[in-house]
């Protein structure tokens, strides 16, 4: 998965193809649950590129996209928002599964 480094990278990334924006912290027990099957997540919806976001380092992107939980998914088709799934509750696989899935693509 790769790391966003930069406003301007996350403008031009979701500008640019299928991407799927995960916004997390190290310190996060939420997100930690999430890791062991992200690599699955990646392989089963290859068309979407995954890009961590660490929520600490961006806060005024998160703060700008209206994202104050964590962990936070959102999903930009060449710069266009396919959808969110925002909230401050820990996710299962199904349930990310099922928003991935259900995304407009």
């Amino acid at each position: 998965m790769k790391k966003l480094e930069s406003i301007e990278q996350f403008n031009t990334i979701k500008n640019n193809g299928k991407h799927l924006f995960l916004f997390s912290a190290n310190w996060c027990p939420d997100c930690r649950f999430i890791d062991p099957f992200l690599p699955e997540l990646e392989q089963k919806f290859n068309e979407f590129t995954f890009v961590y976001i660490d929520r600490d380092e961006h806060i005024d992107l998160c703060v700008e996209l209206n994202v104050f939980g964590i962990p936070s998914f959102l999903a930009y088709k060449d710069g266009e928002e396919l959808g969110r799934f925002v909230s401050k509750e820990r996710k299962t696989q199904e349930q990310i599964e099922e928003f991935i899935g259900g995304l407009d693509k």
